[in-house]
């Protein structure tokens, strides 16, 4: 990494979300730091999610995803349900609540603040991830609650990131 220090990487604020897709009649999402809101009229949103994923090929498929912001409380077996397992081996929306919205993308209830899903709009294909680029097609709130940040799960719930996550090389900074 040259001259990369990583802890200055590890200063850039994070949130933590579930990226959701559905294609072939499959749902699938996984955890992501990587989301944000990029313009307001139209409201786009963008997340980044590694190419090896199953979640990136199915929004490739697709061409609609969805973001569940997560709240601070979330248990860290909700964020592994989506975050250390695939959709290739496992159902994740076993016992998830959620609603489908009106892409078909699912809008996970659970443990988050607010949903947003959205068709893509633009895609940049980058050396290891996907950048996808989103208009927002509708938004929901469901509850007030503090938000889960990217370094509260680290530091509060010792969380770890998996491989496939951009932030992988903050596991060795802490």
């Amino acid at each position: 990494m040259g001259n990369i220090d990583m802890k200055a990487l590890f200063s850039m604020t994070y949130g933590m979300y579930i990226i959701s897709t559905a294609a072939d009649g499959k749902l699938n999402g996984q955890i992501a730091n990587t989301a944000m809101q990029i313009t307001a009229d139209p409201v786009c949103i963008v997340t980044c999610l590694n190419k090896a994923n199953l979640t990136t090929e199915l929004i490739m498929k697709s061409r609609v995803f969805s973001v569940s912001v997560l709240e601070q409380d979330v248990p860290m077996t909700f964020i592994g349900q989506f975050g250390f397992k695939s959709g290739r081996d496992i159902y994740k929306f076993a016992n998830v609540d959620h609603i489908i919205g009106e892409t078909g993308a699912p809008m996970i209830k659970d443990w988050s603040v607010a949903s947003f899903e959205a068709k893509v709009h633009d895609i940049m294909d980058l050396p290891t991830h996907i950048l996808f680029v989103g208009e927002v097609v509708s938004a929901k709130y469901f509850k007030d609650a503090s938000l889960l940040t990217y370094a509260d799960y680290h530091i509060i719930k010792k969380g770890k990131s998996p491989k496939t996550a951009p932030t992988f090389g903050f596991n060795a900074v802490k």
